[in-house]
């Protein structure tokens, strides 16, 4: 179970509407073993994209930095979906970097935004639930 404060919540959903059309992109660090979100940090999505996002690798360093400082780990990825349900796609599973990672879609398709977040281990997709405080 992935656990997300409110705040990380909105600081996401956010961004998926600033970034509208094009795909947003994100990180999420927290304490080493652990499924609570610390933090979330804003990356831009180098690929410029409404259909794939590729993290720009200094924010990604960036964001790395700071949580090693927190003593924390990336221990996941979001992502937005502009037009289409919140699951991985075929370009997300094969880019999905770390088995041990939360994958978070927030998708814009209806009025209301949703998020959802899913393990992606050996091209095997888990939904897993999200419990907001």
């Amino acid at each position: 179970m992935l656990r997300l404060d409110w705040q990380a919540f909105d600081a996401i959903t956010d961004l998926a509407f600033r970034e509208y059309p094009l795909e947003m992109c994100g990180l999420i660090a927290g304490v080493p073993g652990d499924d609570h979100v610390a933090r979330f940090y804003p990356c831009r999505n180098t690929a410029e994209s409404a259909k794939v996002y590729s993290i720009d690798p200094k924010d990604h360093l960036k964001a790395e930095i700071d949580a090693d400082g927190h003593d924390w780990e990336i221990i996941g990825v979001v992502h937005s979906h502009t037009h289409s349900e919140p699951y991985p796609s075929p370009t997300d599973v094969t880019q999905a970097p770390d088995p041990g990672w939360h994958y978070v879609i927030v998708s814009l398709k209806r009025d209301a935004p949703e998020l959802r977040s899913y393990t992606i281990v050996d091209d095997q997709i888990t939904e897993e639930p999200i419990a907001l405080a």
